[in-house]
């Protein structure tokens, strides 16, 4: 009987872009495969999508199939943060290391998700789901317990590496396990998805070592209040900040959710030892300047995070203010630059002073692999197929094009929805599968193309126009049309007013005009209404509202 099996890669989210990563592996015959999911993420709104500050993938495709699992990396809110919102529409085990498996329970118990089940695996831990082998490999990144996937078929083994750099000094955890990549690499690869973060930075990104003997020497010289602003899911650079702040004769305040939450979470798995807990809002504000490092959330400019509500001072315990220092140890997330600029502006208003990588080489280092450290791991494993993923189209074509230069035989660059048969036979995209985003939205999930969020982008750029008016029951008016605006520009109040009576005319006129019997549907009344409206408000503003009309039938 012939053997139709085949092995497929299908990324759902994370490839053309970077976040939101979705992947999945999956075995068997066309018409009966069974999958693994491999990590589960998010992504955030930004200026295109108004009210939106969370984004999910949509795993439309996976309804109906045999999921065996979900088996999560590490624990990065672009690789785990989705779990809560789709757990419902992809019921499976989840199998994490203890870190990652600390926040997942938190997610899932905060989406009243109390059917989940976790399973918690040791790092280096196998795992055996159906045709799928899946061996943990440990790495470095810029979070606790790190792993690629060595995922072994009848067909072949994948390597799937996660978020990784070659850290060989990191604070947290153990170093990346370079002997076991180079053993999978003699036992043959048929393929790698890698990392494409930093495929156009030359060199390496640098050891977290290095960045806590950077930060020392910058808080050393700081003589007031200090606030270092870091990703909170970074423990390496949270264990950093905290130990520069000891050797600096300094007491550290943890400020935000999310720092109590991950520095919780490092304690749990046996991080962070030898440094102190951290000492409340409270206390803080006891000290001396000179004594206190306050440890903030919201170093990308989020409105909410705690760094935010200290730069608007409106934080209830925590202030800054003339000749107190703010230390952003992170990078620049593309898409942010505006909101970051925003808040080191709002705190230089306060007499604060900043301090970036920019000014301070070496106070932060990237997790993801640049150049360097891609043609090493090349080296190490050597595999007969690329497939670039976590980055944006030009990272991934670079990405092949740096694959293809080390001799790598294959390289694909799938986008969302493209489906990869890795083997049998030659690499190719065989099928196109739904993909697309969710929007978490008043704490629903809706579709990118949603009629709220079309109305609210048609709002933002061309504003609103209400207008009102009574019908008696014959259909006649009974009442004066009032209209209104939202969003509209004007010289002053007297011009407004001027035009918006204009309208109320315009609409009376075309009310009046219209059949009475015609007048008995009130969506032949608002069509009528808003034609008139719009085509008025083009003539005055350019624009063409929307225009919601409402009729009060006496």
């Amino acid at each position: 009987m012939k053997n139709n099996n085949e092995l497929v890669f299908l990324p759902l989210g994370g490839s053309n872009e970077i976040g939101m990563n979705l992947n999945l592996y999956g075995f068997g015959p066309a018409h009966d495969r069974q999958w693994i999911i491999v990590d589960i993420g998010v992504t955030f709104g930004d200026l295109t999508t108004p009210g939106i500050e969370v984004i999910v993938p949509d795993p439309e495709f996976l309804q109906g199939e045999t999921i065996l699992g979900i088996v999560l990396t590490h624990a990065h809110e672009d690789h785990i943060g989705a779990i809560g919102w789709l757990w419902e529409k992809v019921k499976a085990p989840i199998y994490a290391t203890p870190f990652t498996a600390y926040l997942v329970r938190e997610k899932l118990r905060e989406a009243g998700a109390d059917d989940a089940e976790i399973r918690e695996v040791p790092l280096n831990a196998n795992l055996k789901l159906g045709p799928f082998d899946i061996d943990y490999v440990t790495l470095t990144h810029s979070i606790a317990e790190p792993n690629g996937l060595a995922v072994k078929t009848a067909l072949g083994t994948v390597f799937h590496t996660g978020d990784w750099k070659i850290d060989e000094e990191p604070i947290t955890g153990e170093p990346t396990d370079v002997e076991g990549i180079k053993a999978m690499g003699d036992a043959g690869v048929l393929a790698m998805v890698c990392d494409s973060t930093n495929v156009f930075v030359e060199g390496r990104a640098g050891s977290e070592a290095g960045v806590r003997d950077e930060l020392t020497k910058l808080i050393k010289t700081l003589k007031k209040r200090v606030a270092v602003a870091c990703f909170a899911s970074n423990v390496a650079r949270v264990d950093s900040v905290m130990r520069a702040a000891m050797a600096c004769g300094r007491q550290v305040c943890l400020v935000g959710r999310s720092m109590h939450r991950i520095t919780a979470a490092a304690r749990h798995v046996g991080l962070l030892e030898g440094i102190p807990e951290p000492i409340s809002e409270g206390e803080a504000a006891s000290l001396k300047p000179n004594q206190i490092l306050y440890l903030c959330t919201g170093s990308q400019g989020e409105p909410r995070a705690a760094l935010s509500r200290i730069a608007d001072g409106n934080h209830p315990q925590v202030k800054l203010s003339e000749g107190d220092a703010c230390v952003f140890s992170s990078r620049v997330i593309p898409g942010n630059e505006i909101s970051i600029r925003s808040l080191q502006n709002r705190l230089s208003d306060l007499g604060v002073e900043i301090h970036t990588e920019r000014d301070h080489p070496g106070i932060h280092v990237s997790g993801h692999p640049c150049r360097d450290e891609l043609k090493e791991m090349y080296g190490w494993v050597r595999p007969m197929i690329a497939v670039p993923t976590h980055g944006e189209r030009r990272h991934l074509l670079k990405h092949a094009a740096l694959a293809a230069e080390l001799g790598v035989k294959h390289q694909v660059t799938p986008r969302n929805g493209d489906m990869v048969r890795l083997a049998p036979g030659l690499p190719e995209i065989i099928d196109e599968v739904p993909s697309g985003r969710l929007f978490v939205d008043g704490g629903i999930l809706v579709p990118e193309a949603s009629e709220a969020l079309r109305e609210r982008r048609h709002a933002s750029h061309n504003g609103m126009i209400f207008v009102a008016f009574a019908l008696d029951a014959k259909n006649r008016l009974a009442s004066i049309v009032d209209v209104r605006g939202l969003g509209l520009a004007f010289e002053n109040e007297d011009t407004i007013s001027d035009q918006l009576e204009k309208m109320c005319d315009l609409v009376e006129k075309a009310v009046r005009g219209m059949p009475a019997e015609a007048r008995d549907e009130d969506e032949a009344v608002e069509i009528t209404v808003a034609r008139v409206v719009k085509k008025a408000a083009q003539n005055i503003w350019d624009r063409r509202p929307i225009v919601e009309t409402i009729i009060l039938r006496l």
